[in-house]
């Protein structure tokens, strides 16, 4: 779309209700629908919310940032996705979240109210923890456990230990088996590995180990149960050894494993929390539990979080993995926000949908299309500003009811985004003063002390700590080299330089693998798998192989949806790849294909004829482009070092990408290449020319600019998989 047209479209958005077709009645029969949606009595479905972030400061553990989030994004999920009741919500936060307080509400609020058939969710966002367990489950002897608000650790541990006030895991399968409805939910966004802090997030773990034990009242509370619930102390252990009580049970992380109490742009939430329910947002129809908690942990990777991978356990014996999430067949369609208040032409909405790397380009004059039940747009809300997933919008129309579902239809991404890099304490304070000069000398670059918000990278040393956790893995850096890493202390391959080498020097290394990076988060705000209006579906299968190892498509625009690929997939060193790339539209599609290695570096894949004419990036309406072309192009894709995740950016536009390629055939020009792939070395001005090809720019409302990009004229995908 043009920005003359852009305008127009905006201009236009503000057309009455009547010319869209949809009238005051409409909205009213619409709200109606949706009211006695949420008062459905059968099956009941019940939830149990409990997020602690103030854990008190004489705990001798840190207090986290997310969990009350965590519980407003679930709670949202709840309501506005799966139909739940709010007056059949508990939530529990912070001073609320007692041992007693969690256990009585569980009792009242599940156990005495949930009937056969009926629903129930149990979420849990803290710290977690563990304890001695006499009856030794696992080889370590530990049994895990949730950290309530009032559990304090003993007066001089770690020298010395003593009993906590912890719920432990025998509890939580007393308290499940007491459940007269198999139709369970259990999430545990919560971890017992390590604690404290983990580069620029925050563990939800506090220490535990042989050390500490369950109190006298947690041992009384587990021998009422097994009296109310006539079960003997063997069978009790018999039972919760072959498995859950009931229903499904989603662990944030494995159990040797950390669970990051994460910064997104900003806010703070859960790593895990905010993408299960951001992936469920977004989904068109019910989904299996067994097929959405692997493409969640695909998520976290490529959300830099790799060492956390979601875990799901099945009532042993049942046919869970294959019930829809939360034991709920969804009947409304997929959207990024909900309207939760209306007052006059202004509205607040909740924007839970939102990709976590899209957060960005949804602060102004992004737009938002009101769908009914089935998925057509009923009217416009333009964002006016955003704080965390809380947003505020003019209504482009007379009046639009609260629980009205948005879809994502224009989003506005700044002109002047950042790269934003983390200082590692590993640095010295005089280096840091260094480090801090040379990257705000660079553009676009910002410098921020770590846990004071989202970082993307950080700059530090390896020290001994780090290179200790490195110890299986081949060529990683000496122990004093400075280099990045991601927010969870990942390696950045790649990036590390000689022992001896200054701050300084490391600045003037590290300027053009920044840039590419910064290009990479570009780039990056324009996906939309989930949103955009494009036909299109991407597949990426091994040279002479037929088995697709990744694939990706645009959820409401492909016309034919291909089987899920759950998880990020294995690629030997040395594969010859193929991506097949099917326009499903009906018109001519522009496109620019992108490879991110595990370094960070970018190089085009397409186009890749740099003698060609202008429109090298057109692929025509129904055709498929094969990538390479074995009767046309001369070079092969091979996977290559370094090892380690490589993304493949997919970029699809209605109108041609004269910008970019002007920009890609003056780096080929460089390079002397007449055709095939061409490495970038600074793609900034490659993405930058891409992105204004793509939208039309228009002023904020503040001293910025915006570039709307139009979910109907555009379509950015990712592929990711892993190098080894």
């Amino acid at each position: 779309m043009t920005g003359l047209s852009r305008r127009h479209f905006l201009q236009g958005a503000g057309a009455t209700l009547a010319a869209l077709g949809w009238s005051q009645l409409d909205w009213q029969r619409q709200g109606d629908r949706y009211g006695r949606a949420l008062a459905q009595s059968t099956p009941r479905k019940l939830a149990l919310l409990v997020g602690i972030n103030a854990y008190p400061a004489d705990g001798l553990f840190t207090p986290l940032n997310g969990c009350t989030n965590d519980v407003e994004l679930q709670y949202h999920l709840l309501v506005h996705r799966f139909g739940f009741n709010p007056d059949d919500i508990i939530k529990l936060t912070d001073a609320q979240a007692t041992r007693q307080g969690i256990l009585t509400a569980f009792e009242n609020h599940l156990i005495n109210q949930a009937r056969p058939g009926d629903v129930v969710v149990f979420h849990f966002s803290g710290h977690g923890s563990r304890v001695v367990d006499p009856d030794q489950d696992f080889p370590d002897g530990l049994n895990s456990t949730l950290v309530p608000v009032d559990s304090r650790l003993p007066e001089g541990f770690p020298r010395q230990g003593g009993p906590v006030q912890d719920i432990t895991g025998h509890t939580l399968f007393l308290l499940g088996s007491a459940l007269q409805t198999d139709q369970v939910t259990v999430v545990l966004d919560s971890c017992h590995s390590g604690g404290g802090t983990r580069g620029n997030l925050v563990v939800r773990a506090r220490r535990g180990g042989p050390s500490l034990e369950m109190s006298p009242a947690e041992l009384a509370y587990q021998d009422q149960w097994l009296t109310r619930l006539n079960l003997s102390p063997a069978d009790f252990i018999k039972q919760r050894r072959e498995g859950i009580a009931r229903g499904v049970a989603i662990a944030s992380a494995k159990r040797d494993q950390y669970a990051a109490d994460a910064p997104f742009e900003d806010f703070y939430a859960g790593a895990f929390s905010y993408v299960m329910t951001q992936y469920l947002w977004q989904q068109t129809g019910a989904t299996p539990f067994s097929s959405t908690i692997p493409n969640i942990a695909r998520t976290t990777t490529q959300l830099s979080f790799s060492d956390q991978e979601p875990q799901l356990e099945l009532q042993p014996d049942s046919s869970h993995g294959s019930q829809p999430m939360y034991f709920t067949n969804k009947t409304t369609p997929p959207a990024e926000a909900v309207v939760t208040k209306v007052e006059g032409d202004t509205a607040e909405i909740w924007l839970g949908g939102i990709d976590p790397r899209s957060l960005e380009a949804f602060q102004t004059d992004a737009v938002l299309s009101a769908v009914d039940d089935d998925g057509a747009s009923r009217g416009l809300l333009q964002i006016t500003s955003r704080q965390g997933l809380i947003g505020q919008g003019r209504l482009l129309q007379a009046t639009m009811p609260t629980g009205a579902l948005l879809q994502e239809q224009v989003r506005g991404i700044p002109t002047d985004v950042s790269l934003r890099i983390g200082l590692d304490t590993s640095l010295t304070g005089p280096e840091q003063t260094q480090a801090r000069q040379g990257i705000t000398a660079i553009p676009r670059m910002e410098a921020m002390a770590l846990q004071q918000g989202e970082v993307h990278y950080i700059l530090g040393r390896m020290t001994a700590a780090y290179r200790a956790e490195l110890a299986e893995q081949p060529d990683s850096p000496a122990e004093g080299c400075l280099g990045l890493f991601a927010p969870g202390l990942d390696l950045i391959p790649g990036s590390f330089g000689p022992l001896e080498e200054s701050v300084a020097g490391a600045m003037a290394r590290l300027r053009p693998k920044l840039r590419s990076l910064l290009a990479a988060r570009l780039v990056k705000l324009t996906l939309n798998p989930g949103s955009s209006r494009l036909a299109l579906q991407v597949t990426m299968t091994p040279v002479g192989g037929t088995q697709v190892v990744a694939s990706a498509f645009t959820v409401r625009g492909a016309a034919t949806t291909p089987p899920p690929r759950p998880g990020v997939q294995q690629i030997a060193l040395g594969t010859s790849i193929q991506f097949e790339i099917q326009n499903q539209e009906a018109r001519d599609l522009y496109l620019s294909v992108l490879v991110i290695d595990a370094t960070g570096e970018m190089a085009v894949l397409f186009p890749n004829q740099w003698t060609a004419a202008a429109d090298v990036t057109r692929v025509a309406a129904g055709q498929t482009l094969l990538l390479p072309n074995p009767n046309r192009d001369s070079f092969r894709l091979v996977t290559q070092a370094p090892t380690g995740p490589t993304e493949v950016l997919v970029v699809a536009s209605s109108q041609p990408l004269d910008n970019a390629l002007r920009a890609l055939q003056a780096v080929a020009t460089r390079s002397g290449a007449s055709s095939g792939p061409v490495a970038v070395a600074d793609p900034t001005d490659v993405v930058s020319g891409l992105l204004a090809d793509v939208s039309g720019t228009r002023g904020s409302g503040s001293s910025n600019a915006v570039q709307t990009v139009d979910a109907s004229q555009l379509a950015a995908l990712s592929v990711t998989f892993d190098v080894f």
